[in-house]
């Protein structure tokens, strides 16, 4: 009767140290799920991280390419505002050369009427010198 108490007693145990060894394994498969679900959650969130980075990096293309945009456009209206500066250069040239030729027209035409004053009034004392020699000569005859 002890014998078999016993024995029931180891089979006891056994069934109790399989039982514990159904344990351990639960608790090393619990352990594998959790580490294989910490290595998935570090790789989501590193492909987060890598998609924030292209987003990053997407935002600072985007503004480097509207940096050059807004360069371009500088430069663009800077050569139109030196083009209408020429413009007005050409046109300021252009305006100055009709007023200088306007200026040498007008003294031209001075020069001519002052000419033209000048010899009528030689021709003026010329013909006053003539009625003056013809009276002298009237007044002797």
């Amino acid at each position: 009767m002890a014998e078999r108490e016993r024995e029931r007693e180891r089979q006891r145990e056994r069934e109790r140290e399989r039982e514990r060894e159904r344990e351990r394994e639960r608790e090393r498969e619990r352990e594998r799920d959790r580490e294989k679900g910490e290595e998935k959650e570090r790789e989501r969130e590193g492909e987060r991280e890598r998609e924030r980075e292209r987003e990053r990096e997407r935002e600072k293309e985007g503004e480097r390419a509207r940096k050059r945009e807004r360069e371009r456009g500088r430069e663009i209206e800077s050569e139109r505002e030196s083009e209408r500066e020429r413009e007005r250069e050409k046109r300021a040239r252009e305006r100055g050369e009709r007023e200088r030729e306007r200026e040498i027209e007008r003294e031209e035409r001075e020069r001519e009427e002052e000419g033209e004053r000048e010899r009528e009034e030689r021709e003026r004392r010329e013909r006053k010198r003539e009625r003056e020699r013809e009276r002298r000569e009237r007044e002797k005859g």
